[in-house]
């Protein structure tokens, strides 16, 4: 048996132990990945640690970090009630703004990561504050740097673009952004109404449907789970008591000093990483400690907040995969597919492959390596080369929402520590099912009727 299949198969044992034995998945891969690189490959420490995520680490402690200090302060609290108040206290245009937003950072050329890094906290507070279900919220996050991903001057699209005129195939920049969009924006509508925007029709900040006063995100209304309200987060505001006995909560409307300094720290966040191309981690790591030296008594228990056990199992996870693609897997994938005759499956199966490979590593990575793989039989014209491109794109983007990706793992790291067992799980499920809905869905519309 080949180390590619050895590979493989340790993959799936790894998902299975940290499963049935309830360990942390990311410490179970660290342990696949020393036993398969040491005993397997003969690779050297050196080698195996070349594969460690050190900038997927750098932005999971350093947005979680910054973001745990705006909660503490009050901040978020703040931009919370700003929030509330554009769109009129109704909450069922939250996640649709949410939406567009992260959109339109990365339509303008924002990297994805670094789009939702910023979108995320915010609007999984939201969600917790005013009873969303954060599934909900964090996939139309999620959803919304896929939609605005591919533009013609977007990390995505300007990648998929130049690889496609590098190998002299045809292309369409406009379809492609267009066709992500209009598919991202109909998934999220599947999402709005699968995890419970229905029920935040008609509900407004306030109203008798609404109390005043902040709740836990509920479970999923979907297939798993019923859940219901859980404590008051806290930080920030203030807490009264109502006729009732229980806590009632003050929104904060106002800004002291801690939290103007930790606001222009957001805004320099979204500037450096957005527009001046900083790296995200980094810079938020680089803001989170500066505003730690100016406030240390308010700010010393806010490492503690840091979501260490998604760091451990992302990057774990993430450390195994690179191993997969140094030893070559990936690319014995890619020629297996080349062997296949009949010319749809073929399609499909380089989608699957896509779709599969990206809910664990860098879209980008397969963006512009797939497609590089796929010209033979793209050069051959039996199927649409622009519909295939599109349909790979989508696929490799949409299961962004996995939880082992950077989307998903900030969607994950930014959701209650109450509800982030809960958010990871039907994440990877939800993200696991989109490895096979994506492909199917984006050959059956852009391959298939062959009009592309």
């Amino acid at each position: 048996m080949s180390i590619q299949i050895y590979s493989i198969v340790g993959l799936v044992l790894i998902f299975l132990l940290a499963t049935l034995r309830s360990v942390n998945m990311g410490a179970v891969a660290f342990l696949g990945a020393f036993v398969l690189s040491t005993f397997v490959v003969g690779e050297s420490e050196d080698d195996l640690f070349s594969g460690f995520p050190g900038d997927l680490f750098v932005v999971l402690v350093g947005v979680t970090l910054l973001f745990a200090i705006a909660k503490t302060n009050g901040t978020v609290d703040w931009l919370i009630h700003a929030g509330v108040r554009a769109v009129r206290g109704r909450i069922a245009l939250i996640p649709w703004v949410m939406f567009a937003i992260t959109s339109l950072l990365t339509m303008v050329g924002a990297v994805v990561p670094g789009a939702v890094a910023i979108m995320a906290p915010i609007g999984l507070n939201f969600a917790n504050r005013y009873r969303i279900n954060p599934m909900l919220m964090g996939l139309l996050i999620i959803n919304g740097a896929s939609a605005g991903g591919f533009s013609p001057i977007s990390i995505f699209g300007s990648i998929t673009n130049g690889v496609v005129e590098r190998n002299g195939l045809p292309g369409n920049p406009t379809l492609l952004w267009v066709a992500s969009f209009v598919f991202n924006a109909a998934l999220s509508v599947v999402v709005f109404f699968l995890f419970g925007g229905k029920q935040l029709l008609g509900r407004r900040v306030g109203t008798s449907a609404e109390p005043a006063e902040p709740a836990e995100p509920t479970e999923p209304s979907g297939p798993s789970g019923t859940g219901g309200p859980a404590p008051l987060p806290t930080g920030g505001g203030t807490a009264t008591a109502t006729r009732t006995g229980a806590p009632a909560y003050t929104p904060v409307t106002t800004l002291d000093t801690q939290r103007t300094v930790t606001l222009i720290g957001l805004v320099v966040l979204a500037v450096g990483a957005l527009a001046l191309e900083f790296d995200v981690g980094l810079l938020a790591l680089s803001i989170a400690t500066v505003i730690c030296v100016l406030s240390p008594g308010t700010t010393k228990a806010c490492v503690g907040q840091v979501a260490w056990p998604t760091v451990l199992l992302i990057c774990g996870v993430v450390t195994y995969v690179s191993l997969m693609e140094r030893i070559g897997t990936i690319e014995f994938l890619g020629d297996s597919v080349a062997g296949i005759g009949v010319p749809l499956l073929a399609a499909f199966v380089i989608c699957l492959i896509g779709a599969a490979v990206s809910a664990f590593a860098s879209t980008t990575g397969i963006l512009g390596a797939l497609i590089p793989l796929a010209v033979p039989f793209l050069l051959t014209g039996q199927v649409g080369a622009v519909g295939m491109i599109i349909a790979l794109a989508i696929a490799s983007s949409v299961v962004d929402s996995s939880p082992f990706s950077t989307s998903g793992a900030l969607v994950v790291a930014s959701s209650p520590e109450e509800v982030r067992d809960s958010v990871f799980r039907r994440l990877m499920i939800w993200g696991m099912s989109m490895i096979l809905v994506a492909p199917v869905a984006a050959c059956a519309i852009f391959v298939l009727p062959g009009w592309l």
